[in-house]
């Protein structure tokens, strides 16, 4: 078993395992020296002038080499654990992240969708089961970053965990997805503003101003992500509260149109439930499963996030514990009420994109109880969601691509970070991709991008199930050498148990896309509808073989005695962690019940 070797002060702490002392903790701290050797403090002080300070924060962070004699899975664990990343994200930051990270375009348009093909029963159990799998999903990572605070979060691991074959096909597929939909998100913001009545000759200039805004926003690192997130989160807020209680005086017989009491009458007529039997029925509540995991897409950030947080001891169990309000209040509340307000047969729903406002329920709801001029503050915060995930693509993308270069599956230039932090190779690279957003003036725009987003259409589903399946397997190892969750800041609520659900719920939904990628709701069977919803899935296959191919690994999984649950921990003396949170504890259990209650809970 690895033990934790005890160091002077000023050294960095090793643990013993085998016969190396294996450096682990994050080496960001190491003197930074210019190309002629000399020390470079960085400070006002220096003499040099703002502007020399600033180009030489574009320098890149240089690292010691690592010992060749490592294995491939101590290398990986070692390299993405002393990346010498930021940590700026405060405990706000994160808690806003985590509350209005994943509501976005899905929830404001996207529910419309599933409206229209499963009915407002349809939706509230289609987004209930996928919101318990996001809750023990959420949890598990929660537990997995706050021990693990490395560089590229749960996209390590998989690589760690389970296999490195494993972890390339999942996180090539996980950067896949972010690369695709930064040019998505800026186009459909660009598609938003025609809400207005705007010129579509001005479309490439919108495109170019909100990839100018994402960019720049980037360019300030991650203290820029986590205030531009923080804003963006407490808009969504705001506006999904004042929603909430909108409708509710709405169905009571409030507002302008005076209809009376509405309270259920959608749920009679048009009906619960879309089809005249139970098998179209079921097809429609197939749809919501994959229109759910689209909306929630996003959840897993406060994992990613957690490798830059100032004290993921401290922020992460309370951004994590988020989630469960975020699932309560913003979506099933939300959707009962655009269900008791908005008929699935109602034509406005079908919209002619994915941020038609027009087709927003929740605009909807508002035009047709006689409510003048919310639409458009709607659709301002349906823009705000756009450039959110914008934003956050950008950001998870380029720290995707370091954790990559980190682990060997990418040429080691990619994992440039410089001195204040920022992976530029990574956001670089993220930004030209983005560049893709200016076909939105082709007329096979539309061709382009269903094709682009066809090769990550199910990106979230596997990382969700990876995450799941590492948080199995890394509590299978603590039993396996000997240890308990009794070393753990952070036990997941749902536990094991949980994650097997989450796992279980994932792949209920690639079974359930899988159909309706055979059998398409209201078309017949055909292989360009099947490849368009299903393509990522040989995809990643391809990746699994080509990677077990090229490395010659043939292995399925790391055993559980021989994984690495030591590396990457920032807290290195285990004794005297099971004593802090041993305190933690028995401070929480003197406290009054409410105060144990909202601990758990918050």
């Amino acid at each position: 078993m690895n033990s934790s070797v005890g160091d002077e002060k000023g050294q960095s702490p090793t643990y013993q395992k085998g016969d190396k002392n294996v450096e682990v903790e994050y080496l960001a701290q190491e003197p930074v020296t210019s190309s002629s050797g000399s020390h470079q403090p960085d400070s006002s002080g220096d003499g040099r002038t703002t502007f020399g300070r600033f180009v030489d924060s574009f320098r890149r962070v240089e690292l010691p080499e690592l010992d060749p004699n490592l294995t491939e899975a101590e290398r990986i664990a070692i390299a993405t654990a002393r990346s010498p990343l930021q940590h700026h994200l405060k405990n706000r930051h994160l808690q806003m992240i985590a509350i209005g990270g994943a509501i976005g375009t899905g929830l404001f348009v996207g529910s419309g969708t599933a409206l229209r093909t499963a009915g407002p029963a349809g939706i509230l159990i289609g987004w209930g089961l996928t919101g318990t799998m996001i809750y023990c999903m959420v949890m598990a990572v929660g537990e997995l970053a706050i021990v693990f605070p490395v560089s590229g979060g749960f996209t390590t691991y998989a690589t760690r965990f389970i296999d490195e074959s494993f972890g390339f096909a999942n996180n090539f597929n996980y950067m896949l997805q972010w690369l695709v939909v930064l040019p998505l998100e800026i186009v459909s913001a660009s598609i938003t503003v025609n809400y207005w009545g705007t010129d579509p000759k001005y479309r490439d200039g919108f495109v170019a101003l909100f990839w100018v805004v994402i960019v720049v926003i980037n360019l300030f690192g991650v203290k820029g992500y986590g205030e531009a997130e923080f804003v963006f989160s407490i808009i969504k807020v705001i506006t999904i509260i004042g929603f909430i209680i909108l409708a509710i005086v709405l169905i009571c017989g409030g507002g302008p149109g005076n209809e009376g009491y509405i309270g259920a009458r959608y749920w009679y007529h048009p009906g619960a439930f879309v089809g005249p039997n139970h098998g179209v029925q079921f097809k429609g509540l197939c749809t919501v499963f994959v229109t759910a995991a689209f909306s929630f897409a996003g959840s897993e950030l406060v994992g990613l996030a957690s490798s830059e947080a100032e004290n993921p001891r401290k922020s992460v169990p309370g951004a994590a514990k988020q989630v469960f309000w975020r699932i309560t209040l913003f979506y099933i509340i939300c959707l009962l009420l655009i269900g008791m307000l908005v008929p699935y047969d109602d034509p406005r729903l079908i919209g002619a994109s994915s941020v038609d406002a027009a087709a927003s329920p929740f605009v909807i709801a508002i035009v047709t109880h006689g409510i003048r001029g919310l639409p458009s503050v709607v659709n301002v915060v349906i823009l705000i969601a756009v450039l959110s995930v914008g934003n956050s693509a950008i950001y998870s993308c380029s720290r995707t691509l370091v954790a990559l270069s980190e682990q060997g599956f990418l040429p080691k230039i990619v994992s440039y970070i410089d001195r204040s932090g920022r992976p530029m190779v990574g956001i670089i690279i993220s930004s030209a991709f983005g560049l893709i957003a200016f076909v939105a003036q082709s007329p096979k725009e539309g061709d382009v991008f269903n094709w682009l987003l066809a090769l990550s259409g199910l990106s979230s589903l596997f990382t969700w199930t990876a995450i799941c399946l590492c948080h199995i397997r890394f509590r299978r190892a603590l039993a396996a050498q000997g240890r308990s969750t009794d070393e753990l800041p952070f036990v997941s609520p749902a536990g094991v148990v949980g994650s097997y659900w989450g796992m279980f719920m994932c792949i209920l939904m690639l079974i359930a896309q899988f159909y309706i990628a055979i059998f398409p709701l209201g078309d017949t069977p055909n292989a360009e509808a099947f490849f368009e919803a299903y393509l990522s899935f040989p995809i990643v296959i391809a990746f699994y073989i080509g990677h077990k191919i090229w490395r010659r690994n043939w292995k399925l999984y790391i055993k559980a005695e021989d994984m690495d649950i030591d590396t990457g921990r920032r807290e290195v003396d285990l004794d005297l962690l099971r004593q802090e949170i041993a305190e933690e504890k028995a401070a929480i259990a003197a406290r009054q019940w409410w105060y144990r209650y909202w601990k758990f809970w918050c």
